[in-house]
């Protein structure tokens, strides 16, 4: 946000540092804010696996999905462009055919590692800023959108599939938009701050794929 007439004269008496302040961590507290309610939901009673509200909760229950799918958006963000739709529309459309995928009970080899393989290269993309051709970053983020999809289709214990699979596409999206809000800033802080953010992203996946 944009300081105040009063607050910068203010700065300026005191003589204090006007370079960043406290707007460079707003990516990172973001991000954290969103990581907060992730042991809670996970918890979720066996009763509210299926429909809308599970299909919607589900991206919320693992980290690696949370993370994963933030970042297609930041990347997406940083890229701008075409990439702003076409990455976090690719990760959807493939997202649903995962999805359908595995409720009809069919396998996909090495989801589980290829999850976590997201989370790595999704925060390595986003820390570099690496700018691919357009057809080949939608072709990786609909790579791991399809291994993601998997995951939650596979784990729908009953109900209507249409809603189920609208809820997790619903929340995928969400997410994919706070990646694109944190990458939207026009301040010096905002990019810097956001390739940072995809670097712990990257690191964190590591660890995931360490000790999990």
């Amino acid at each position: 946000m944009a300081e105040t007439v009063e607050g910068t004269n203010d700065q300026r008496h005191r003589g204090g540092p006007r370079c960043c302040g406290n707007g460079a961590l707003k990516p990172l507290a973001l991000l954290v804010a969103l990581l907060l309610p992730v042991p809670a939901l996970a918890h979720v009673g066996d009763g509210a696996h299926f429909g809308f509200a599970a299909g919607f909760l589900h991206p919320f229950t693992g980290v690696d999905h949370l993370l994963a799918m933030m970042m297609v958006g930041l990347w997406a963000g940083l890229l701008g462009g075409a990439a702003r739709w076409a990455l976090p529309a690719a990760f959807l459309g493939a997202m649903a055919l995962g999805g359908a995928i595995g409720m009809a009970g069919l396998a996909l080899p090495l989801v589980e590692s290829g999850i976590l393989a997201s989370v790595i290269l999704l925060g390595a993309v986003t820390a570099l800023m690496l700018r691919l051709p357009l057809p080949a970053g939608m072709a990786l983020a609909g790579l791991f959108g399809l291994l993601h999809g998997h995951a939650h289709g596979v784990e729908m214990l009953g109900g209507s599939a249409f809603t189920y699979a609208t809820g997790f596409l619903a929340a995928t999206a969400l997410l994919h938009g706070a990646g694109l809000a944190l990458a939207a800033p026009s301040a010096a802080w905002a990019r810097p701050a956001a390739r940072i953010a995809g670097g712990a992203t990257a690191l964190a996946g590591l660890l995931l794929a360490l000790t999990g």
